[in-house]
């Protein structure tokens, strides 16, 4: 192998490694909102059960 078969393994190379990186940031942020969300719906969720506990105690 010479030089510029080197060179241009280590360019495709550390390409698709940059891009494997850019996938894995682009899907742990749509996991961050997804977490962001499945937590939003539990608190509703727990909000309007507790509301029901609450008005069950109260009749």
């Amino acid at each position: 192998m010479n030089l510029q078969d080197f060179e241009i393994q280590y360019r495709e190379a550390m390409a698709e490694t940059l891009n494997e990186l850019q996938t894995a940031v682009l899907l742990l942020a749509q996991v961050q909102q997804k977490i962001s969300t499945i937590g939003s719906s539990v608190q509703s969720i727990s909000e309007s059960v507790e509301e029901f506990i609450a008005e069950q105690k109260a009749e």
